[in-house]
Parts: structure tokens; sequence; C-alpha cells
């Protein structure tokens, strides 16, 4: 199997990529998803999530100066 990444992949085997999706390969090609959950539900007005791709988790704090974490 070949990833959008160029990368050869044989079959049986299991990654996750660097967008932090667990992906693998089989004869019938190559299936990801995510290992992640997109938090929902916390105050979009004054928080944000924010993204941290080397521990594919989200964190929600306040839009200034992102010091405070926010209730989910």
């Amino acid at each position: 199997c070949l990833d959008s990444n160029g990368e050869l992949h044989e079959f049986g085997m299991h990654w996750t990529n660097t967008d932090c999706y667990y992906c693998s390969c089989t004869w019938s090609g190559i299936s990801c998803c995510t290992t992640f959950v997109k938090p929902t539900g916390y105050d979009g007005e004054k928080c944000v999530s924010i993204f941290n791709k080397e521990t594919c988790t989200y964190k929600i704090v306040e839009k200034e100066g992102h010091s405070k974490e926010c209730p989910i």
C-alpha cells in the first residue's frame, strides 16, 4: 500500500500517520480512522481548541493567552 506521503507499507501493517490517524494496509487498500476525539460543548466565544500532533490530543483554553483551561 502506498500512503499519501509516498511511503510504502506491507500488507497487514498498522501505523499512526503524522496527522494522528491509525491506518492499516489490507488487500483492499489503506483504511484509516482517527485516534482522537474532537471536543464539543465548550464556550466558543471565550475558548479555543488547540490540537497537539505530538500527543494526538486537544486542549481547550481561553482565547486570550492560552494559559487557562476551559471547562468542557
